[in-house]
């Protein structure tokens, strides 16, 4: 690679990058874009598929229109989410010559997509909960497609720029941090004071999993270098040495980096490709009530444990009304404790009731399929105002609850969310697509950055195989604990870590850069997403 800057780069390579220039392929393109367009038809299927077995006949044709709009935008997220995260897998991979750059971006296309397949749903609906309640409850309106669009648009605004110029920035910041500035904008229109637009709760466990990584990642891999250093240099030199000119590396340290590429591709389809999922649910459960706002295909044994939970869970609320009966419509109540997180006279009372409202029509109808189309989206509200009121109450020490009380209203709680949060299984698919599609586009100009200017020497073997191992290991913990945690900012503090433990220096210039981009990510989206939402909500 000659000295020059490429394009959106930071600053000059240094001249001793591996071949990033393969020559297009016509066919490839066309495969490429049969996939795309074989995945659009598969999303519409689907979506005709689910709302005819509602039986609930024709939906207009603007609610479709909507549905389109809305899911490409959702899609184009992930698209961009994908090209824009690739390096945090291939960068070690292709700078240690273990596999050429076009194979591997393939090949984390590949495991991206697996590991979105495999995901488990909970860091989706982590990051619906920072929405404000009353846009969740009105996700159909007008302000609740103003929000998607504002929230959508400027992640991938930011996302876009960052990627632009060859920094390496954190989608999961920049989606939160839309998140919040639509929040805040949304609660200063409405008169209230801009913190209450925020589950800030939900926020501050975010952030501290977002600001602890990138220090987890550094100290994690400078540590697990220098002890392989302590342990194998004298017996196995040729894992701290530099590639020689593009030789691929010994089979067995070469299969290792291979074996981290692919995990820590894998871990972030299953922790990033969540974000996208919980977003595309509001969509639909905004646009298409009748086939997602309740899960249909909950099983006849879920719905008697609905039933035995609700019981013991109305128990404990109403033991907790002191007599005091709710003779008006009980859900202001409810809504304004979750927006406040105040307990008042009126929220034990108004909880029970609702609770009861519930249990009702669920015993009345049987099953969640059989729910008529006119109160399925009332339910489904219904169901989402109980759950997060019963989440802050249990975590509140003014509440009064026993550890008994809590366990039982934990176990209520879980089979609202069964009935309510739940991810089909061509949605899935979609995100899976699209992440994996966008790993294979645009990805040069940020492994450039991750390979060849973090440190002023370059990537050896095993300082590659110790980001890598960070990187996966951090996002598996996380997804676990159902955290959206930056894959980017792991990846390169990694390497960082490995630079500095092995005394090779780091390139200050691209820290510096680097950083500005972390710090700002959350502010600049936030100022994006808001003034995008207060213009969206007056033209729709």
């Amino acid at each position: 690679m000659s000295d020059v800057a490429y394009p959106g780069s930071i600053e000059p390579a240094l001249g001793r990058g591996p071949d990033l220039e393969k020559g297009f392929h016509p066919l490839t393109g066309i495969i490429y874009l049969g996939v795309i367009g074989a995945a659009l038809l598969f999303v519409a299927y689907s979506i005709y598929a689910d709302v005819d077995a509602t039986g609930i006949g024709k939906t207009s044709y603007l609610a479709f229109l909507l549905l389109f709009v809305a899911l490409l935008i959702a899609l184009g997220f992930e698209f961009v989410n994908g090209f824009h995260d690739t390096a945090n897998a291939v960068a070690t991979v292709i700078y240690t010559r273990s596999m050429p750059a076009h194979v591997a971006v393939i090949w984390s296309g590949m495991f991206n997509l697996i590991g979105v397949l495999l995901s488990s749903g909970a860091v989706a609906f982590g990051i619906v909960s920072l929405l404000p309640v009353e846009l969740i409850l009105q996700v159909g309106s007008s302000a609740g497609f103003a929000m998607v669009f504002a929230l959508l648009i400027a992640a991938i605004i930011w996302n876009v720029g960052t990627w632009y110029f060859g920094l390496p920035a954190s989608s999961s910041h920049t989606l939160i941090g839309s998140i919040m500035g639509v929040g805040i904008t949304n609660a200063l229109m409405h008169g209230r004071d801009g913190t209450s637009g925020v589950d800030w709760s939900q926020a501050v466990n975010i952030a501290k999993a977002l600001l602890l990584s990138p220090l987890f990642g550094f100290a994690l891999a400078a540590i697990l270098l220098y002890g392989l250093k302590t342990i194998l240099l004298r017996a196995t030199p040729a894992l701290f040495a530099e590639p020689k000119g593009n030789q691929p590396p010994p089979w067995w340290i070469r299969g290792i980096l291979i074996l981290t590429c692919t995990l820590v591709s894998f871990f972030h389809g299953s922790n990033d490709g969540q974000k996208g999922m919980g977003l595309i649910m509001l969509i639909l459960i905004g646009t298409v009530p009748t086939a997602y706002a309740l899960n249909r295909s909950m099983p006849a044994s879920q719905i008697q444990q609905f039933t035995s939970n609700s019981a013991a869970a109305s128990k404990v609320i109403e033991s907790k009304s002191a007599d005091h009966h709710i003779a008006g419509n009980p859900r202001p109540a409810v809504t304004n404790y979750i927006a406040l997180r105040q307990l008042d006279e009126n929220t034990y009372p108004s909880l029970a009731v609702l609770m009861h409202e519930i249990s009702n029509e669920v015993t009345q109808y049987g099953s969640l399929a059989k729910f008529p189309a006119d109160t399925v989206g009332n339910t489904r509200n219904d169901m989402y105002l109980v759950s997060e009121a019963l989440r802050f109450l249990t975590k509140s020490g003014e509440s009064g609850l026993s550890g008994s009380d809590v366990a039982t209203l934990n176990s209520y709680k879980g089979s609202l969310d069964n009935a309510t949060k739940f991810i089909p299984s061509w949605v899935k698919v979609a995100v899976a697509i699209a992440l994996g599609l966008g790993t294979m586009v645009g990805w040069k100009r940020i492994v450039v950055t991750v390979g060849e200017k973090i440190g002023k020497t370059h990537l050896t073997y095993a300082q590659g195989a110790c980001a890598e191992i960070t990187a996966a290991a951090t996002i598996a913990a996380a997804d676990g604990y159902g955290l959206p945690v930056s894959t980017t900012h792991v990846l390169s503090s990694g390497i960082a870590g490995t630079m500095t433990a092995s005394g090779s220096g780091l390139q200050w210039s691209t820290i510096r850069n680097i950083a500005m981009a972390w710090v700002l990510t959350l502010p600049v989206a936030m100022l994006i997403s808001g003034a995008l939402y207060f213009v969206f909500a007056h033209l729709f």
